[in-house]
């Protein structure tokens, strides 16, 4: 018997009767049904999230800072109902607990009183996190609890960047404001370093100029001590000057009016001999005129008178001196008078002088003392002044670094503007942008999921098929046929249905469901070829263990179920079923369907088409020592009929 004769053979069984018909059309519905209506559940239910409700509750009652009221807890409300990622309903705390209950909402988010106190309260003495509640019923859905977290975990966020970048803009704003002051005090420490400057160069010249003070008051010291001395010493002088002129005083005016009475005298006797002077002529006159009268001739007068001459020229002579002396005796009483005024002028001022010299010594004294004080106050100010330019100098380094400090500082602080700071708020409250670059993508879940529910589906298309299908044919065994074309014919018939049912399978995928393949006739060539796989395996277990073999293809089948990786990634499994992950063929499907699925690698595809290679010859040189064995060694239990078909 050919191959192509038991294909035949085993189709005529199949379509024997309209009711054989129908449960083969019904099982070759199976992967398409299977797989079809799970991703059309599930094609992209994240999108779906708008219509799932959930109860939003706002008892926030706002916060007030630097005299502004802000309510954060509206401000997230208007925010997540204008998001509209959830069917968010506002209710009361009362009327989302019973919706809660009740099933009317899978969750609640609540926003207490103290949420927007809680957000501000980080400038305050008593800081403390802002709490949201979540609320969740798993009687209503599981998974809900899941989404409520990631929902609210997503608001956090939110709420962390809008109030983040809030805070920053409030910092950097302070830091702008800072960094002007800074500036202002900078150029003021500029001008103080210069003032201080000025005055270290000033207390220089007023340390010079006390220093000056100080030898000039220690000489005025000394020198007002021998003021002192020669002072005292001249008052004592001055007072007997004073006693002595005085006495003089007295002296001269005695000998002013002796003076004055010699002068009286002086001056009578002057007349008396300036008359008889003045009288000469006359007399010469009187005489000759007597002598005349007598008788006396002129040569006689003459000779008389010749006589008489030389006594009134003694007499002019005479009177010449005795006038001189009267004059004489003038001046030197005028002269005593005036000696004698003077003498009393003298000691009325030798008076005064002594007063005035007294009074001198007295200030002397005075000016002693105050200049040792002004000595000793002068050497003090010297030695403050040094102090005092020294301090400056050191004032003035101080200043300096203090300058220096505050200009680093400015230049420490980026000058902004206010759209600067705004960016520079928004990237302090969200640093991080995660940039998303794939490799390959799938459009959506659904998409995502398709690769492992269309291995799944042709695993499962292919055992129900075995519930039908008759592995091999006994009469063909019974005949002695060959084992190879036993096993092939056995094989062909499954795997020819199974490949239907890939392309049913990938139809509806395409068009139904209007999933995207980088590489259709690869992903359908794949399909096809695992389906033609799992038809080996399964004719195998057949084979050699029969309805047990049936039962163990259901067994593989979920081993395969959660080793394959269809959803999470395989690496996240325990380590036997991670070592599983990496024999069985259904993860190797997922694999070369996603590589030609999204547009990954084609050489990936290839490795693990050619795993799968190796399962569909190793089953298929399996069934073949099988089926000898079944042609050379018959026993009772091939003879039983099948528990199962």
């Amino acid at each position: 018997m050919k191959i192509l004769s038991m294909i035949g053979a085993e189709l005529r069984r199949l379509t024997a009767s309209p009711m054989a018909v129908v449960a083969l059309i019904a099982l070759m519905a199976v992967p398409v049904l299977y797989g079809g209506l799970y991703l059309w559940a599930n094609q992209d239910p994240y999108g779906k999230f708008p219509d799932v409700p959930v109860g939003l509750v706002v008892e926030d009652t706002g916060a007030t800072v630097d005299g502004t009221t802000t309510n954060y807890g509206e401000k997230v409300a208007d925010n997540l109902l204008e998001g509209k990622a959830f069917d968010w309903r506002r209710m009361s705390a009362d009327e989302a607990r019973a919706a809660l209950t009740a099933g009317d909402v899978d969750f609640t988010v609540t926003i207490p009183k103290t949420f927007s106190e809680a957000l501000t309260s980080a400038a305050g003495e008593n800081p403390h996190q802002a709490r949201i509640d979540l609320e969740t019923n798993d009687a209503n859905n599981y998974l809900a609890s899941s989404i409520g977290s990631s929902a609210v975990e997503r608001i956090r966020r939110s709420v962390a960047e809008m109030v983040g970048s809030e805070a920053a803009d409030r910092l950097l704003t302070g830091l702008s404001d800072v960094r002007g002051k800074l500036g202002e005090a900078a150029d003021g420490a500029a001008q103080l370093h210069d003032g201080a400057t000025t005055a270290v160069s000033g207390s220089g010249q007023l340390a010079d100029g006390t220093t000056q003070l100080a030898d000039g008051a220690a000489q005025l010291a000394g020198g007002a001590s021998q003021l002192a001395s020669g002072t005292a010493q001249i008052a004592d002088g001055s007072q007997q000057l004073a006693d002595g002129a005085a006495t003089l005083a007295d002296g001269a005016r005695q000998v002013s009016d002796g003076n004055q009475q010699i002068a009286g005298y002086a001056d009578e006797a002057g007349s008396a001999v300036q008359q008889a002077t003045d009288a000469l002529p006359q007399a010469r006159a009187d005489i000759a005129t007597a002598l005349q009268n007598q008788g006396l001739s002129q040569g006689e007068i003459d000779a008389v008178l010749a006589k008489l001459d030389p006594l009134a020229d003694r007499l002019r002579s005479g009177n010449d001196t005795v006038q001189g002396a009267v004059g004489k005796i003038d001046q030197l009483a005028a002269g005593a008078a005036q000696v004698a005024d003077g003498s009393a002028t003298l000691a009325d001022k030798s008076q005064q002088l002594a007063d005035g010299a007294a009074t001198a010594a007295a200030g002397a004294a005075t000016l002693d003392a105050g200049a040792g004080t002004l000595s000793t106050g002068a050497a003090s100010a010297r030695d403050g002044a040094k102090a005092l330019h020294d301090g400056l100098g050191t004032l003035a380094g101080g200043i300096q670094t203090l300058h220096d400090g505050l200009e680093a500082g400015v230049q420490a602080i980026p000058a902004s503007t206010p759209d600067l700071r705004e960016k520079q708020a928004k990237t302090i409250a969200n640093p991080v942008d995660v940039s998303s670059d794939k490799v390959a993508a799938a459009k959506d879940y659904g998409q995502g999921l398709a690769p492992f529910f269309a291995a799944l589906a042709g695993w499962i298309g292919i055992y129900a098929l075995f519930l039908i299908i008759k592995p091999i044919s006994r009469r063909a065994v019974t005949a002695l046929h060959s084992p190879i074309r036993i096993t092939l014919a056995g094989w062909l018939t499954p795997a020819a249905f199974g490949a239907l049912q890939m392309v049913g399978l990938l139809a509806v995928l395409s068009f139904a469901l209007g999933f995207t393949f980088q590489d259709g006739w690869g992903a359908l060539g794949i399909m096809v070829f695992a389906s033609a796989t799992y038809a080996a395996i399964i004719l195998a277990l057949n084979v050699w263990l029969g309805s047990v073999g049936q039962f163990m293809g259901l067994v593989l089948m979920v081993l395969q179920l959660v080793t394959a990786g269809g959803t999470f990634p395989w690496q996240t499994l325990p380590a036997p079923l991670a070592a599983l992950h990496q024999v069985l063929p259904m993860g190797y499907v997922v694999d070369a369907m996603r590589q030609l699925m999204y547009g990954g690698q084609a050489g990936r595809a290839m490795t693990d088409l050619a795993v799968l290679g190796i399962w569909l010859v190793g089953a298929l040189v399996l069934t073949t020592l099988g089926v000898a064995r079944m042609t050379h060694k018959r026993t009772l239990r091939d003879l039983q009929p099948s528990l199962i078909g």
